[in-house]
């Protein structure tokens, strides 16, 4: 039986790049599932699925949803 291996977190989200849920989620004001309607509402970062089970975000627009969750708009 193998054992997956955990990466630490990093203590703060990078500029750059993408990032999926579970490296962000300390730094996020809601829940995963509240994150994810908001996401389809465009009240919070598109997601850029890359198949089935992997999902990515931009961390440029997650720092820009971060400093001021209620009042963001995706871009379209």
């Amino acid at each position: 039986m193998t054992h997956k291996q955990q990466l630490p977190t990093p203590e703060t989200l990078p500029a750059t790049g993408k990032s999926r849920y579970g490296q962000f989620e300390k730094f996020s004001p809601v829940s995963r599932e509240k994150f994810r309607q908001l996401s389809k509402e465009g009240r919070a970062p598109k997601p850029e699925r890359l198949g089935i089970r992997c999902t990515f975000y931009d961390n440029h627009e997650l720092h820009k949803w971060l400093a001021d969750p209620v009042n963001y708009r995706a871009e379209v």
